[in-house]
C-alpha cells in the first residue's frame, strides 16, 4: 500500500496557554486523492496547515507527512504550497515570479525557464508572462500563486482557498488542474470554504469545528444516514404511508419520502399507488449536498444556531 502523504496524530496548538485552536486531530491524506478540509472561521484550518508547513510550532504532533516525520525540513522540497493571501511582488513580471521561486527551489536555471513556461500555459495566463504581476486581477494572481505551487514538481500540494477570486470559468479550469495533478500520483489537500467546488473534484473530506474533526469520509459515506427516494404523486400521498417504514409526506399530500438507498424498497409504494389509480410523477433519490452536510454539522455544535418555532 502506498504511503500516505500526510498521516498524523494527535496534533495539538494552544495559544499562550489558553486558547486551544487544535484540539487533538488525526488526518490521513493519501497519495493520488484530492482531499478537502473544511470549516467556519477560526476552526483550527490554516493552523493545521501552517503545522504541516512548519509555519507555526504545534504544541504536540505525532505522524508523518510524504513517510518523513512532520517538520522535517529536507521533505518541504516535495511539496507546493499556495496560502490563502499570497502576494508577489508586483513590479515583477509573471515568468520572473516562477523563475525566481524555481532558483529559490533549487532547480537548474535551464529546467527552470521552460518549466515556468509550461506552468504558465497550464494555469492558463501564458499570454500574461511578461505583464507585470500589478496589472493582474485576483482571479489571476491565484492562478499564478498555483503555478507557483507547482513550480518545484510536487508529490504533495497544499492550496488554501485555491479558487477565491476566480470567475467561474477559472474555477473550472483549476478544478480540472487538480483533477489532472490526482492523475498525475500526487496528493492534494485543500482549504477551501466554496463547498460546491470540493464536492465536485474531491475523493474525500473532512470538516472541523472547535479545532476538532467531527467528520471525515467520502461524501457518500458521510451522507449515507441522510439519503432518501421522493416520490411525488397526483394525490394521495397519505395512503401510501403505510407500505414503507419511516415514509414521511411532504409538500400536502403529493410527496412521499422513503429514508433509503435500495431502490427496492420503494417498488412496494409504487405498486400500490398503481393499484390505487395514484400516477406517480417523479422518483428523484436525493442525497445532501456537502453544503447541506456541513451546514447541519455547524448547526448542530452551535449553541442556539438552530430556532424550533413552537
Amino acid at each position: 500500500m502506498p504511503t500516505p502523504a500526510i498521516d498524523i496524530q494527535n496534533a495539538r496548538k494552544t495559544y499562550r496557554g489558553k486558547v486551544e485552536a487544535l484540539r487533538g486531530v488525526d488526518l490521513r491524506v493519501n497519495t493520488g486523492e484530492i482531499f478537502g478540509l473544511l470549516g467556519p472561521n477560526g476552526a483550527g484550518k490554516s493552523t493545521l496547515v501552517k503545522i504541516l508547513m512548519t509555519a507555526v510550532r504545534p504544541t504536540a504532533i505525532e505522524g508523518t507527512v510524504l513517510g518523513r516525520p512532520v517538520a522535517h525540513k529536507p521533505t518541504l522540497a516535495q511539496v507546493g504550497y499556495l496560502p490563502e493571501q499570497h502576494r508577489f511582488p508586483t513590479h515583477l513580471t509573471a515568468m520572473q515570479v516562477l523563475l525566481h521561486f524555481a532558483s529559490l527551489a533549487g532547480i537548474a536555471r535551464k529546467e527552470s525557464r521552460p518549466r515556468a513556461q509550461t506552468l504558465l500555459k497550464r494555469v492558463g495566463i501564458a499570454d500574461w508572462a511578461n505583464k507585470r504581476v500589478g496589472s493582474f486581477s485576483k482571479g489571476m494572481r491565484q492562478r499564478l500563486g498555483i503555478a507557483n505551487a507547482l513550480v518545484n514538481d510536487p508529490q504533495l500540494v497544499v492550496l488554501d482557498e485555491p479558487t477565491d477570486g476566480v470567475d467561474p470559468v477559472g474555477r473550472r479550469d483549476i478544478r480540472n488542474l487538480l483533477l489532472q495533478l490526482k492523475d498525475e500520483g500526487r496528493a492534494v489537500f485543500i482549504n477551501s470554504h466554496l463547498l460546491s467546488e470540493l464536492e465536485l473534484c474531491c475523493d474525500r473530506v473532512a470538516i472541523m469545528l472547535k479545532g476538532e474533526l467531527r467528520a471525515a469520509g467520502t461524501i457518500d459515506e458521510l451522507t449515507r444516514d441522510q439519503r432518501r427516494y421522493d416520490i411525488r404523486v397526483s394525490h394521495g400521498a397519505e395512503s401510501l404511508v403505510d407500505v414503507a417504514a419511516n415514509t414521511s409526506v411532504s409538500e400536502p399530500d403529493r410527496q412521499v419520502s422513503v429514508p433509503t438507498t435500495d431502490a427496492n424498497e420503494i417498488q412496494p409504494i409504487i405498486d400500490r399507488a398503481r393499484a390505487s389509480g395514484i400516477v406517480v410523477e417523479r422518483i428523484t433519490p436525493h442525497r445532501p449536498s456537502l453544503e447541506e452536510l456541513f451546514i447541519d454539522l455547524v448547526e448542530d455544535h452551535t449553541p442556539g444556531a438552530k430556532v424550533n418555532s413552537p
